[in-house]
Order: structure tokens, then C-alpha cells, then sequence
């Protein structure tokens, strides 16, 4: 296996244990500091807000500058962003550092999608992005698990485990400094923005990063918080997002199998995330939030790759600009889902917003299907 594809995996896998511990308990830490749930979908909003707008900067600059450098400057900000959590007293506080995250984050997963596309063959590439994503996963997986073990046997703070999570991904530091020097600059001539405009050439495509990353941002930022509304300790979310990890991994260890029934697989992630939300709308119990997640990790991990692998197939020059596009929408839909889902919840109830993303998920699937010949591969 190429060394730099195995060391985007090994960041990918620290990274992800990083976001795995200390991502759960961000909802319960601001709700400890008195944030309601407009002010968790505000913070939300400001995690991903970043994330519309500069992968598509980080993508005009992956055509042009060392990858690994601007690999290693996104690890540096994740790990001050996380870090600064640990001293934050106020909401308004934990919105900027959760700001810091969003470019942080900006910086990460464009240049790891560059590195292993321009490391592997067209033939291979879904393989090699779904274990990059694999590896990610996996950290999220143990993540949760170190984290419920703290909160739970060693009566640690929130505080401490933001501070355990931003020296774990100050460690990745290593792995992205070798990568710098490995890889040679490329210059691809003048920075240009002609390339992002091709996705708009994917309706359907644009359709599923916006529901899924709707979807995922409020997964991320205002679950925990409805979790724990319904009786759910800590260590059981952090066991839930533990069951999630499992779901995703299996899933993406299937990616070459459902890229064969490629359009019944993409059919089959829009309804299990829309089915997951719904069963998010009935739960009660720990066994009902278990199937809601098992349901959802499925969907959220196997979209990326293949949608990835579709505008891939149609770049011809300039890969990075484009996809620092495809990530940037991606980004819209994680920034404003969670402030949209936020005030509905505030005003309309906490479960609410699950059942209306089932139903926008139906009608989803409805307008991939009626576009199936533009998600064709071939």
C-alpha cells in the first residue's frame, strides 16, 4: 500500500478518537452552562458554518500547495479549538471555539480525500476512501468508549476530557509533518473556481449531501442533548455513539460490495437515515435509541463514498477544487441543520424535528430515483 495513503489512515484513525470522546459531550457540557435548544442549534450552526465556505479555499489551494502542510495547519487548529473548550464558562464561548473546530475540520478532510485520491487508481479509489473513513470511524468508535470509561469509573469533568481529546490530536502532528515531506508541490497553474462549478451539474448528488449532512449535523450537535431529555445517562449515549461507530464500520467494510447495486445502494442510505429518523421520534429506551443509530450509522457512512466516487469520475483537471466544492455543500447542510432543527424544537417540541427530516428523506429518494441515469457511473 502507498505510505502516504497509509499515513492519511493513521491520521484519519487519531483524529477520529479525538472527535469520538469529546463530540458527544459538547451538547451536555453547554447544557450545563445554561444553552437551550436554539442555543445548541446556534452552536451547531457555528461548528459547521466554516465548513460552506472554506473547503472550497482549501480546495483551490490543494491544486496548488503541499497537501501535507495544510494537513498539519488544520491539526493545529483543531487541537488549540479543543483544547480552549476545556476553559470555556460561557455559551458564547463555546460558539467561538466551536467556530475554530468548523476551520479546523475545513483543513482536514479536503486534503485527506486529495492525498488518497492522487495515491490510488480510479479502480481502487472507493476502496481506499472507504478505509480511510473506516479508520476514522474506527477512532470514533474507542472514542466514546475511553470517554464513558472516565465519566464514568473516574468521575472526570467535561473539562478534562476536552483536554485528553486535544493532546490525542495533537499527536497526528507527527504523521502530517512526514506526509509534508513526502509529497512534492504541485503547481497546476492560476487558481481557479471553473471546476467547483461542475457539481452544480448534480442535482441529485446535491440532494443527498444536503439531506445526509442535514441529517448528521443535528446527529451530532443536538442528539445527545434529546438522548439525555429522555432519560439516557452519559455513559449510555457515549455507548450510543459506540453502537453508531459499529454500524458505520461494517458498513463501509461493504462499500465494494454496494458499489456493484450502485443506485439501490444510494436508494437504501436515503431510507435508512430517513428511518432512523423516525425511529428517533418513537425512542424511549436505550434499545430503541440503539436501533435509531444502527439504522443512521449505516447511511452516514456509506453516501460519502458513493457520491465521492461520482463527481470523481467526472473531474478531469483541478480535483481539488472541485472537491473542496462537493465538501462545501456538504457543509451547508451540516451548519444549517442544526440551527433550523434547533428552533423548530425550541418552538414546536424536541422530537419534531426527527419526524419532518423522516419525511423530507422520503421525498429525497423520490427525486434520486426520478434522476437515477445522472448518479449512473457509467
Amino acid at each position: 500500500m502507498n505510505r502516504k495513503v497509509i499515513l492519511v489512515y493513521i491520521i484519519a484513525l487519531i483524529v477520529g478518537f479525538s472527535y469520538g470522546m469529546h463530540n458527544p459531550v459538547v451538547p451536555l457540557f453547554s447544557k450545563d452552562l445554561g444553552a437551550s435548544y436554539f442555543d445548541l442549534g446556534i452552536i451547531g450552526f457555528s461548528n459547521f458554518i466554516p465548513y460552506m465556505f472554506i473547503p472550497l479555499f482549501v480546495g483551490l489551494l490543494l491544486d496548488r500547495f503541499n497537501k501535507g502542510l495544510l494537513l498539519s495547519l488544520g491539526l493545529v487548529i483543531d487541537t488549540l479549538s479543543i483544547y480552549l473548550l476545556s476553559v470555556a464558562d460561557s455559551v458564547p464561548q463555546v460558539i467561538i471555539y466551536r467556530t475554530l473546530v468548523g476551520v479546523a475540520h475545513s483543513f482536514f478532510w479536503p486534503p485527506c480525500e486529495s492525498i488518497i485520491s492522487q495515491s490510488t487508481t480510479p479502480q481502487n479509489r472507493v476502496k481506499a476512501i472507504s478505509q480511510f473513513m473506516a479508520f476514522f470511524v474506527v477512532g470514533l468508535m474507542i472514542g466514546p468508549l475511553v470517554g464513558s470509561f472516565l465519566l464514568e469509573h473516574f468521575d472526570v469533568s467535561y473539562r478534562i476530557i476536552f483536554q485528553i481529546a486535544a493532546f490525542s490530536i495533537a499527536t497526528s502532528l507527527v504523521f502530517s509533518l512526514v506526509l509534508s515531506k513526502s509529497g512534492k508541490t504541485v503547481h497546476t497553474g492560476i487558481i481557479s473556481i471553473t471546476s467547483a462549478k461542475h457539481l452544480i451539474k448534480f442535482p441529485a448528488v446535491i440532494a443527498i449531501l444536503l439531506f445526509c449532512s442535514v441529517s448528521f449535523g443535528v446527529f451530532l450537535a443536538i442528539i445527545p442533548a434529546y438522548m439525555s431529555e429522555r432519560k439516557i445517562s452519559e455513559s449510555n449515549i457515549e455507548l450510543l455513539f459506540f453502537v453508531f461507530g459499529i454500524s458505520r464500520l461494517v458498513s463501509l467494510l461493504a462499500s465494494n460490495f454496494l458499489m456493484k447495486k450502485f443506485l439501490a445502494s444510494l436508494l437504501l442510505v436515503i431510507l435508512s437515515i430517513s428511518a432512523g429518523m423516525l425511529m428517533l421520534f418513537y425512542s424511549h429506551s436505550m434499545i430503541e435509541f440503539s436501533i435509531a443509530v444502527l439504522l443512521l450509522g449505516f447511511g452516514f457512512s456509506v453516501y460519502f463514498p458513493l457520491t465521492f466516487e461520482i463527481i470523481m469520475r467526472k473531474a478531469k483537471e483541478n480535483a481539488g477544487t472541485l472537491i473542496g466544492a462537493y465538501e462545501a455543500t456538504f457543509g451547508i447542510g451540516w451548519a444549517f441543520g442544526p440551527l433550523i432543527i434547533g428552533i423548530i424544537a425550541n418552538s414546536f417540541g424536541s422530537a419534531i424535528p426527527y419526524l419532518i427530516l423522516s419525511i423530507s428523506g422520503l421525498f429525497v429518494l423520490g427525486f434520486v430515483f426520478f434522476k437515477k441515469r445522472e448518479v449512473a457511473l457509467v
